[in-house]
């Protein structure tokens, strides 16, 4: 059933692209903008995000109203906006294993000379653009114009949050990683990943369809929890893993001194030596493969590892729990956690 939902997702994206070209004129603006949009959004991702939009909504309606793909398109053109710049302020390279919307551009403008911007500078404003596109999409669906302005605020609150927890974990960098609490942690994961990957879509959806206050109040509970999961996965697989398997290198986070679970736990519960070298290696301006081994290391010999997987394990039952409470329509109710739990856990 989903990777029908999936499908069609997919097409839409294609189609809403062609769509917005047609709605703002991007390509005759400039062909340059709209052919870099449309290469960065078209390439191969989860689309976890429409989806989880989707299922929201069919869950507490009993048929899809128009536009619904559509709309669903505004939650992966969200988090493409925010990609893009979040590479930016990683100073990353690249994205789903091809270059960086920033990189593409300075590409282009390696054949101009005494230029005062750069490709970063234009790809700031390609994210703004990208952002404004998402907010159109959103708005495709017709809804109950009540219900449609009730989900608008709740995609728009998702937003603003996320750019305020990329905004907090910069000024936690600042901090020394003893100053840095699991409940700071916590609260960037909360922020910046877990309400607009899984409990804003899905709250959204629900709102959307009609579904009561607590009904959806819930689901956004679930997702928060399920979120929390994810960035935690994503943390392992973004210092233990290759760069194939996660589309960026496995160096971002290092480089960024990110204060990530596994590196907090690592620290509190490392010797006198290893805590000098984690502080060490998170003052460093350029991080090497050698500092990249010794973290993989000190973070598996201090049980952070095992502590990581078993609170990815915590939560995930956490959030079961409250979805066997959801009125959800059993048809997604049961798939959706057999899906999310099967994405957390691979």
């Amino acid at each position: 059933m989903f990777l029908k939902i999936l499908d069609k997702i997919e097409r839409e994206i294609k189609s809403s692209l062609s769509d917005i070209d047609k709605l703002y004129s991007l390509s005759s603006i400039s062909g340059l903008l709209y052919k870099n949009i449309n290469e960065f959004v078209l390439r191969k991702g989860k689309r976890l995000r429409p989806l989880l939009f989707i299922i929201g909504y069919l869950g507490f309606s009993k048929k899809p109203a128009a536009g619904l793909y559509k709309s669903a398109v505004s939650f992966e053109l969200m988090h493409d906006f925010l990609l893009i710049h979040d590479d930016i302020i990683d100073k990353s390279a690249t994205r789903r294993l091809k270059p960086s919307m920033h990189e593409m551009l300075n590409k282009f403008l390696r054949n101009h000379q005494d230029i005062k911007f750069s490709g970063q500078d234009l790809s700031i404003v390609t994210g703004d653009i990208v952002c404004a596109l998402s907010i159109s999409s959103f708005l495709s669906i017709k809804e109950n114009a009540r219900r449609k302005e009730q989900a608008l605020k709740k995609f728009i609150k998702a937003i603003a949050h996320t750019a305020c927890g990329e905004f907090i974990e910069l000024l936690y960098g600042i901090k020394n990683i003893d100053k840095i609490t699991k409940d700071n942690i916590y609260k960037i994961y909360d922020l910046k990943t877990a309400s607009y990957t899984f409990a804003s879509p899905l709250s959204c959806g629900a709102a959307l369809a009609g579904a009561r206050k607590k009904e959806a109040d819930k689901l956004y509970h679930y997702g928060m929890l399920l979120g929390r999961a994810f960035q935690i996965k994503d943390d392992l697989l973004g210092l233990f893993s290759p760069q194939l398997k996660t589309g960026k290198s496995c160096f971002t986070d290092l480089q960024e001194a990110k204060k990530t679970i596994l590196i907090w736990h690592a620290y509190n519960h490392s010797s006198k030596k290893d805590k000098v070298t984690i502080k060490r290696i998170f003052s460093k301006k350029r991080i090497a493969l050698s500092d990249l081994l010794k973290t993989r290391k000190i973070v598996t010999a201090s049980g952070a590892l095992n502590y990581a997987k078993k609170e990815i394990t915590r939560l995930i039952k956490k959030a079961e729990i409250i979805n066997k409470t959801s009125k959800m329509r059993e048809k997604y109710k049961v798939p959706l956690n057999t899906y999310l739990a099967k994405l957390l856990c691979s």
